[in-house]
């Protein structure tokens, strides 16, 4: 019985998983620096899980997950910052602006 082991790969016109990774770090850098912050904390909290005295196994994990936020959300947020100051200096935007209400003629009329 032979597998299909061609279903994994993209397409010939698709990017491959390690150029789209290339082109998402040359897009935002901060975000793979996140990333690898919050694998560095996660990493020496479980490594110093031996030495967590007697603080429960569930509040140990929770401090692990709140210090890993805490270095990937400012990461992830000042991408989004920069990434609007880019469009709105370019003219174009990804988020929309609010449309200017146009009042109806039943306002503009006096009765």
């Amino acid at each position: 019985m032979s597998a299909d082991k061609g279903w994994w790969v993209p397409a010939k016109g698709e990017d491959s998983v390690s150029e789209r990774l290339l082109r998402k770090t040359r897009e935002s850098p901060l975000v793979p620096i996140g990333l690898g912050g919050c694998l560095v904390v996660a990493a020496y909290r479980i490594y110093r899980l031996k030495a967590r005295g007697s603080t429960k196994m569930s509040i140990h994990l929770i401090h692990t997950r709140v210090a890993a936020q805490a270095c990937a959300g400012p990461c992830t947020r000042c991408t989004e910052t920069t990434s609007r100051e880019q469009h709105r200096t370019r003219g174009t935007s990804r988020f929309p602006q609010p449309r200017a209400v146009r009042p109806s003629r039943r306002a503009l009329t006096c009765s």
